[in-house]
């Protein structure tokens, strides 16, 4: 295929806080957190299915809190029941509240009822990698932003031996793609443009491809794009996104090893294949470092963070809770999720017991969890009559012409 080397020629837009993506960003740091801890506390030693404090107090980093474990533990009475040591009184221990049992029980049904679901998840990202395999600890720090059971590597990968088989390689336990599956190596993307319905149609702030074949002027796929407020009205964006429209898209799942690493045509695939991995966690966002730890396998530049800066329009990134969250702009709108899987609307139950402070047990939790659901759908409501514009205000600095780029990874 002929390609052009040189970059695209593009604008350089200042980072532009979002509070509304900040705030989901904070919100759910602290929902994996608790996530996370009851999956520890359920794998504890039966019959006390209990963790010490001197057990949970170094994971603070590993769980994205930016304060000790202990206080957060203490914080939220409604998922753990802090109760003394039965050899070391002094010694905080942590069992789970009757609410979070209840919750894991929907969780479980959950991941029961959409198991197909999480695994085409998974084979789709195998299929994006050079060997159609991954260690299993690159997978472990995606599994959640995935929506895969806390312990797939039991359960979901032995029943689903069609897709998946466990290999050892260089030592390490890797999870490889038993089959191709062409049904599933369609982007999200593919599946967007070929299911729109009107020319350059616009809805919720985002620029839609055109009916039929969902094409730019120049057969390249459009990307969905929402700029800060002020930037989509510029001359120089709107010839750089008509230029990036116009260029061949790429599927993740087709093989560029023909293709200049440095031509814009490979620059698009990169944008695509990000899409593409964003568009498979049910969240529509993830931390850049466990996006790190599929570089190689995906083709990624080595400083692949510059990407998600040159395209503000497609990715919001952000520096909340001290670590770099990459989102999909397009799967928000007024902040909610457009097209919200089964499992986050779970995590968002999560959420309401946690701020509820107050211990519920026996029928009492169960009232609880009834609540949430009226309580979600009040603030749902709320928050879309009350949400004008997610985008604050600018950064110092305005938009210059840019063609290299020059944020470091």
């Amino acid at each position: 295929m002929a390609e052009k080397i040189r970059p695209i020629t593009k604008v350089r837009l200042k980072w532009v806080k979002n509070r509304g993506l900040d705030h989901i960003i904070d919100r759910d740091t602290s929902i994996k957190a608790s996530v996370l801890l009851k999956n520890m506390i359920l794998r504890a030693p039966k019959p006390s299915s209990t963790l010490s404090s001197r057990f949970l107090a170094p994971l603070q980093k590993t769980l994205g809190l930016t304060f000790p474990v202990l206080r957060f533990l203490r914080r939220y009475p409604t998922l753990f029941t802090e109760i003394p040591d039965p050899r070391y009184p002094s010694v905080p221990t942590f069992a789970l509240a009757p609410t979070a049992h209840l919750l894991h029980q929907r969780e479980l049904d959950v991941n029961r009822i959409h198991r197909q679901d999480a695994a085409d998840r998974l084979a789709r990202i195998l299929m994006m990698c050079n060997s159609r395999a991954l260690p299993v600890k690159s997978i472990i720090p995606l599994g959640y932003d995935l929506g895969l059971p806390h312990d797939f590597l039991t359960t979901l990968i032995p029943e689903f031996p069609d897709l998946f088989k466990v290999v050892r390689k260089n030592g390490f336990l890797n999870v490889a793609l038993e089959k191709w599956d062409d049904k599933l190596a369609f982007s999200e993307l593919e599946q967007m443009n070929k299911s729109a319905k009107s020319d350059s149609q616009t809805r919720g702030g985002f620029t839609r491809p055109s009916a039929g074949t969902g094409v730019g002027a120049g057969g390249g796929l459009i990307f969905p794009m929402s700029f800060p407020r002020g930037y989509g009205a510029m001359k120089k964006v709107r010839a750089w996104m008509e230029e990036f429209n116009r260029l061949p898209y790429l599927s993740p799942y087709e093989d560029v090893s023909r293709i200049h690493p440095e031509s814009e045509i490979m620059e698009k695939h990169v944008v695509g294949v990000l899409h593409e991995l964003l568009s498979l966690t049910i969240h529509k966002k993830t931390k850049r470092n466990y996006i790190r730890c599929l570089r190689e396998e995906m083709n990624l530049p080595q400083k692949f963070t510059r990407v998600f800066t040159r395209y503000p329009g497609i990715f919001y990134l952000s520096l909340k809770c001290k670590t770099t969250t990459i989102t999909l702009r397009e799967g928000y709108r007024r902040g909610k999720l457009i097209d919200p899987h089964p499992l986050t609307l779970i995590r968002d139950k999560y959420y309401y017991v946690m701020r509820t402070g107050v211990l519920y047990r026996g029928k009492a939790a169960e009232r609880l969890l009834s609540l949430a659901d009226v309580e979600m759908e009040k603030e749902k409501n709320a928050e879309e009559a009350d949400w004008e514009s997610e985008d604050e205000e600018f950064c110092e600095g305005t938009a210059s012409d840019d063609s290299t780029g020059s944020d470091n990874d």
